[in-house]
């Protein structure tokens, strides 16, 4: 049997002009479907944060939550769990859509610092914020903005931290209860 010769020559050039005919094709059908396509949905799904403490405080776990949200604020992640490693965390966004979180965990602060702020955020000093927890805290930075406020809760480190302004933050920890 012999071979036949191929209809068409191969080369290198003609499968880099195949290539990038596909990808134009592709961005244009996915440009020109963006145009019609105004049904996006950009709602944040909410969560009952509530009913994680409910739970905390049946299982005889003390945990640090707000007695309340301010208005327009809305969590959006609650972290609850008991046992050997207990931990509980929750997320807020705030009327203008920034981020505040909290973390409570039997953890060093710097260990909660380097993976919720930054590995390389830096402690800022002491500050005073009102709230029934504690009255001091150590503050945090990162270069990206993050900002962080850390204390001690018996054998717990508690971080309050986010993306949020600062005084968005030190308004929810002033709403910080046990």
């Amino acid at each position: 049997m012999s071979e036949q010769p191929s209809r068409y020559t191969r080369s290198f050039s003609g499968m880099t002009g195949a290539l990038i005919v596909t990808v134009i094709a592709v961005l244009a059908f996915v440009a020109w479907r963006g145009l019609w396509r105004a049904d996006v949905d950009d709602t944040v799904d909410t969560v009952d944060w509530q009913e994680s403490v409910e739970i905390a405080d049946r299982a005889d776990l003390d945990v640090v939550r707000p007695r309340e949200l301010p208005a327009g604020w809305k969590a959006t992640s609650t972290d609850l769990v008991a046992g050997d490693e207990p931990r509980w965390g929750m997320g807020v966004l705030t009327d203008d859509g920034t981020f505040v979180g909290l973390r409570q965990q039997d953890a060093s602060v710097r260990d909660l610092v380097e993976r919720y702020i930054d590995e390389d955020a830096e402690p800022e000093g002491d500050a005073t914020v009102d709230s029934e927890v504690t009255d001091t805290w150590q503050t945090w930075s990162d270069e990206g903005g993050d900002h962080g406020y850390s204390t001690e809760v018996g054998d717990d480190a508690l971080l309050v931290y986010g993306s949020a302004p600062v005084e968005d933050i030190e308004t929810f920890i002033g709403l910080l209860t046990r």
